[in-house]
């Protein structure tokens, strides 16, 4: 069993990872207005070495957002791809081109070799393009005519795709939709934010001044810091029967994957540090739970004819519910079983 007590050490180090994160944080938002919680969750996808897929409407700051993450990392680079039904693998990881002068062929690195990629409207990409970016986003690396290649470190890939437009479109299939850590959506911004926003693009954009504040050292501490996130047995228990509780569901003709239940566990932990605790309590893995798991996720057809009805907001939140129903949250009075116990941080209402 893990140890809840961590060395003076340890703590130390955590403290400084907190404060790092703190910092990476301040500086993004200094950009991307009033989005604290999206912005977390893209920067917790990115210190457990996950993916993010947001499924958003053309000018919510998606690109900026992205370019950001990447300014704030010093020596970091972005790059972007904008996918159409003729972006070819190629158009992707690069090609080898023959060089006159060396008599040779000469690899001309890709899009993909970047620390932060945004790949835009990743549904309108022919399968065979798709598929070209899952070694990238599983092994983080590429395979070229043979000779295998290593992407930068870190490599965090933001894909996109509209919710509202699917004419010309080429949905993901479930074995590359499984592959993003997690997917969410940026929204509109609030009036404040928005009359905020123009006032600061009157005369440039403020990305031209954004400066680095952390180092490529200090996010790979960051990611360091996060495995050392304590998790509880009787938590980490609850977390996997939750994930499987989707398995039963009757709307579910297939539930997540153990992948899933990996993804939710890791996710928690990244939340767990962005929030300043070396410790996973409940709220973090039901905050996390439709993001991480929602879209590993096939519904039967009754349930998509109920959300088109509802909305898919009030659907998902019921798919939540039940999952919650069939696993309770520990501790709760759902939950007799663990009556009276307390789960690591519930003690300091944490």
């Amino acid at each position: 069993m893990e140890s809840q007590v961590a060395p003076i050490d340890q703590k130390i180090e955590f403290d400084r990872a907190v404060e790092v994160a703190d910092r990476f944080l301040a500086n993004v938002e200094t950009v991307v207005h009033g989005k604290s919680e999206e912005i977390k969750l893209v920067l917790a996808a990115m210190t457990c070495g996950g993916h993010v897929l947001l499924e958003d409407v053309p000018g919510t700051a998606k690109t900026v957002l992205a370019r950001s993450v990447a300014r704030s990392i010093e020596g970091a680079t972005t790059s972007r791809i904008q996918c159409t039904p003729d972006l070819q693998p190629t158009d992707v990881t690069g090609l080898s081109i023959f060089d006159q002068k060396s008599r040779d062929f000469e690899f001309r690195p890709g899009p993909i070799f970047a620390n932060v990629v945004l790949v835009d409207e990743v549904n309108r990409a022919m399968p065979k393009t798709q598929s070209a970016l899952l070694e990238a986003m599983a092994e983080r690396q590429v395979t070229v005519d043979g000779v295998t290649r290593r992407l930068p470190d870190p490599f965090l890939l933001l894909a996109t795709e509209n919710p509202i437009e699917y004419e010309g479109t080429f949905p993901l299939p479930e074995a590359q939709l499984d592959r993003f850590f997690l997917k969410t959506a940026l929204g509109y911004p609030a009036v404040d934010h928005e009359l905020a926003i123009l006032k600061e693009q009157r005369f440039a954009h403020p990305l031209d001044s954004l400066a680095p504040a952390v180092t490529l050292d200090e996010v790979h501490e960051l990611g360091v810091a996060v495995q050392h996130v304590y998790v509880d047995d009787v938590l980490r228990r609850w977390l996997v029967e939750l994930v499987r509780a989707t398995r039963e569901l009757d709307d579910v003709a297939m539930g997540a994957s153990v992948r899933g239940s990996l993804a939710l566990e890791r996710a928690a932990r990244g939340w767990a540090l962005l929030h300043g605790r070396d410790f996973v309590v409940p709220a973090d893995v039901e905050s996390l739970f439709i993001p991480v798991i929602a879209h590993r996720v096939v519904f039967r057809a009754p349930f998509l004819a109920r959300a088109r009805s509802i909305g898919w907001r009030s659907a998902i939140e019921d798919f939540r519910r039940q999952c919650l129903t069939i696993a309770p949250v520990p501790g709760s009075e759902e939950d007799p079983l663990f009556e009276g116990q307390e789960v690591a941080g519930d003690a300091d209402g944490q």
